[in-house]
């Protein structure tokens, strides 16, 4: 029978259909305005006194709190507006003191039985929402050079060990190391033990005018790039743990190109704290203090900390990094003063035991090195300018006698004050960065202007819905008017599927909405005009309903996986805005195939089929049937 579903096929849309409402009914509920309290270090737990604190600082200054609850080891205050957030969270910061951290939020407010079913809001980007956006830079060319600062150290172990004669071991543009040797058996020696042990150098040997024996260990190019790559990853890894400790909710972190990261934290104005725990390229070295009679060329003098007049000689090899650490806590030492309990993890553990069984009576000392920028003027082309340099901190925090041989576990003492152990606890904890990064860019974005975007991007879909509304009905009448509710079903599963795959909406993912609310009604233009061609050949409605929809299938197909493949292309090779637009209009194009095709079909066959139908109501001249 035509213009008849199945009814296993009516049923497959109905079921899409509430499943798609029960998905996009969350973002009628909008998220609440928050400040999150959590403890500053791990294992600190929030309990009901915090949170009374907190509520009678926000009573006192006369801010309205819609509710407040103890969530697992965290507290969540809801207010009721954006800048009742922003007024509260230095009070609540104040109240609740340095054991805690107060944190701007976004809370959900979809009820219960919709979060059950694992239901919840789309995610709104740092546009919609407000915050601030990063770019950092990883400096590869530093990478290199720890890199083979390490390997060379290494190399220089094994060489005294075997009883190799050498001189130099300097690091050349980053790529290369050259040894210098006085006869040939002992470069020959050398050259076995790194071709053996070291197969990620190039070897080349030399002989000078003067007789010495050079043999030089290139890094090869796929070296490199591995090293470049890990040192991106591994800081990747890092930011996105630093992020996670401070609390911020759905994040982005993201690569951008070989040598770039994204950080974008919604909801976060106040960027002071969130910048310098980012942003801090804190490491340790642990390294021996040099012998009195050690060869200067193979020892570095650091000042202390706490007393940059005083200062120490140490070797040149590193024995662990805080690459190794697996685990780290601030706590208190005998006297009260303020430590770091450190836990290696396997590598770190064997190399460290190495190192202290076989140097016990000698002094170890705990390198602290931070990278960071200066800002200086300079005359730049005539004029003065502000002019970014990178500078590196290098300084002793402690030097103390090996007692015994040392495992994984031990501690850091010599910090100055809890806030610094607590922080360097915490950057060592979320893991070290492979490299040190730089602020290339930073931007804020204001919750108020995000509300704008909002409302703007809203007002846009609403008006471009409206148009498309009207044409519809004008043209096409009642065909139109089941088009229009095709349209609405459309909207509302598109929303439903950014919804469940937690696809976040971004301003120019609005412009997708936009666009595909335009397109979406594309497929019953075609449809309905192909029925308008059949009526005026003398075709009865029926089969020209049928013909209508089975003739336009091909066309649409075509046309829509022609769009498809254009999106998908965005998506793969775009970044940040480009990958918003190309979400949505992916997601849009085949929630638009399925309205026009299946969703307006069904209901066109719901009013039409399996009846003897007189005439149609589709604009133009009305057919008899």
């Amino acid at each position: 029978m035509l213009n008849k579903f199945p009814l296993w096929k009516n049923l497959v849309i109905v079921a899409a259909l509430v499943i798609g409402f029960i998905y996009a009914l969350p973002n009628f509920f909008p998220d609440d305005y928050a400040i999150q309290i959590t403890g500053a270090r791990g294992g600190t737990e929030v309990d009901q006194r915090v949170l009374d604190r907190a509520l009678d600082a926000l009573d006192k200054h006369n801010i309205e709190v819609k509710s407040s609850t103890l969530e697992d080891r965290d507290a969540l205050i809801r207010l009721t507006s954006s800048e009742a957030q922003l007024r509260a969270r230095p009070i609540v910061q104040e109240a609740i003191g340095d054991r805690y951290l107060a944190a701007l939020n976004m809370a959900p407010s979809t009820p219960d039985w919709l979060q059950a079913l694992g239901a919840g809001p789309m995610k709104l980007g740092l546009d919609l929402r407000g915050g601030v956006h990063f770019l950092l830079e990883v400096d590869m060319e530093t990478a290199l050079q720890q890199r083979l600062e390490a390997l060379a150290g290494q190399i220089k172990r094994d060489m005294r060990e075997e009883r190799i004669r050498y001189r130099g071991g300097d690091i050349e543009n980053n790529r290369a190391l050259t040894f210098s040797f006085r006869d040939e058996e002992s470069r020959t020696e050398a050259f076995d033990l790194v071709r053996d042990q070291y197969d990620q150098f190039l070897l080349d040997e030399t002989t000078t005018e003067d007789g010495e024996y050079l043999l030089t260990l290139t890094l090869s190019e796929t070296e490199v790039k591995a090293i470049q790559e890990y040192a991106l990853e591994q800081n990747l890894t890092t930011i996105r743990n630093r992020v996670n400790e401070l609390g911020v909710a759905e994040p982005l972190v993201q690569r951008q190109g070989a040598d770039r990261i994204i950080v974008e934290l919604p909801g976060v104005q106040d960027t002071a704290q969130a910048k310098r725990v980012l942003g801090s390229t804190a490491n340790l070295e642990f390294r021996l203090e040099a012998a009195p009679d050690a060869p200067a060329a193979e020892t570095e003098e650091y000042p202390f900390r706490d007393n940059p007049n005083r200062t120490a000689r140490l070797e040149e090899g590193v024995i662990v990094t805080g690459n190794n650490v697996a685990n780290a806590q601030q706590s208190f030492d005998q006297s009260g003063q303020p430590q770091v309990n450190i836990t290696m993890d396997s590598v770190g553990g064997e190399l460290m035991n190495r190192a202290t069984r076989n140097n016990v009576g000698r002094r170890m000392a705990v390198l602290f090195i931070e990278y960071g920028t200066e800002t200086q003027m300079r005359e730049v082309n005539g004029q003065m300018q502000e002019v970014e340099r990178r500078v590196v901190d290098k300084s002793i925090i402690s030097l103390a006698t090996i007692q015994s041989a040392l495992g994984s576990s031990f501690r850091i003492t010599g910090l100055d004050s809890v806030p610094e152990a607590a922080e360097l606890a915490l950057l060592l904890r979320a893991g070290a960065l492979a490299a040190p990064m730089y602020f290339v860019q930073e931007r804020t974005i204001g919750p108020s202007l995000g509300q704008q975007n909002i409302e703007a991007g809203f007002m846009s879909v609403v008006f471009g819905f409206c148009l498309v509304l009207v044409y519809m009905l004008v043209f096409y009448r009642g065909f139109g008017l089941i088009a229009n509710v095709a349209l609405v079903l459309n909207l509302m599963l598109l929303v439903a599927c950014m919804s469940i795959l937690s696809a976040t909406l971004t301003l120019p993912g609005i412009a997708g909405i936009v666009l595909t609310v335009g397109m979406a009604v594309d497929a019953n233009v075609l449809i309905f005009e192909r029925i308008k061609e059949e009526l005026k050949a003398g075709v009865p409605p029926q089969l020209a309903i049928d013909s209508g929809y089975g003739r336009a299938f091909v066309s649409i197909f075509d046309a829509n996986i022609t769009t498809l493949l254009v999106a998908v292309i965005l998506f793969a090779m775009g970044s940040g805005p480009v990958k918003g637009f190309a979400v949505t209009l992916c997601i849009g194009i085949l929630t638009s195939m399925f309205s026009g095709l299946l969703v307006s079909r069904s209901i066109v066959n719901l009013v039409y089929g399996g009846r003897r139908v007189e005439k149609l109501s589709i604009g133009g001249k009305l057919a008899n049937g």
